[in-house]
């Protein structure tokens, strides 16, 4: 006897005008984790809209919005990918700008099937790497990302002056 078929894995597609409600709303999930004490939870999500929003009204021919869904339409989550030029090498590489799932997908498939499209996103424009930045608490994007199979590369370290 089997069980139940399993639903299929999401879908992603690229980010339609209608999809924009859906990615400010979510984009307030960024701060869930709960950021270092020097960033307050509104300005990292302030931060985030603000970009997505401008990327609604002015989209970027080296960036895009990737919306996972699931088989019946529902959105379960979106990234922001961007190309810019790496510091050491100079060549332009993928990015994952902003990655976030909504609350009712978590555990459904939607992270991984972004950074699938990340990646696919990134060598259709001929890229060799992809990176992505994460706040040192976010434990659990961060093991997302490791079983993804990024790695860390540097640390950034902040520091309040008086």
């Amino acid at each position: 006897m089997s069980g139940p078929t399993p639903p299929p894995p999401p879908y992603v597609r690229t980010a339609r005008p209608d999809d924009r409600p859906f990615v400010v709303e979510t984009a307030a999930r960024l701060a869930e984790f709960g950021p270092p004490p020097w960033r307050t939870a509104e300005e990292v999500v302030e931060g985030e809209v603000r970009m997505l929003i401008a990327w609604f009204e002015r989209p970027r021919p080296d960036a895009e919005i990737l919306v996972a869904e699931a088989g019946n339409g529902e959105r379960l989550g979106f990234a922001m990918m961007e190309s810019p030029t790496d510091y050491f090498r100079r060549v332009q590489h993928g990015h994952v700008a902003i990655l976030a799932v909504a609350a009712n997908a978590q555990g459904r498939g939607a992270g991984g099937a972004l950074l699938r499209a990340a990646d696919a996103w990134s060598r259709a424009r001929g890229f060799t790497w992809v990176t992505l930045n994460v706040f040192h608490g976010n434990t659990h994007a961060r093991e997302v990302y490791a079983h993804a199979g990024y790695e860390p590369e540097n640390l950034r370290y902040f520091k309040t002056l008086d």
